[in-house]
């Protein structure tokens, strides 16, 4: 999580620079360092050694309904 967060941090950084006309290379270096952590990021969620026993037949986690049988 603490990369996202980094991640967005910096990306509303560079939406708050350029809606105040910072200089073009700030913003030009701020958007590459938060493509570079965004796809950093979605890396690591995806190599996450996460694992969980739930399926596809537990529904949703926010409104489980169990498995059917």
């Amino acid at each position: 999580m603490t990369y996202l967060i980094v991640t967005t941090m910096i990306l509303l950084t560079v939406v708050v620079f350029s809606v105040m006309n910072f200089s073009f290379s700030w913003v030009f270096y701020l958007t590459v360092i938060g493509q570079i952590l965004l796809v950093f990021s979605v890396y690591k969620v995806l190599t996450d050694a996460y694992s969980t026993d739930k399926t596809f037949k537990d529904f949703y986690e926010d409104h489980p309904i169990g498995s059917e049988e």
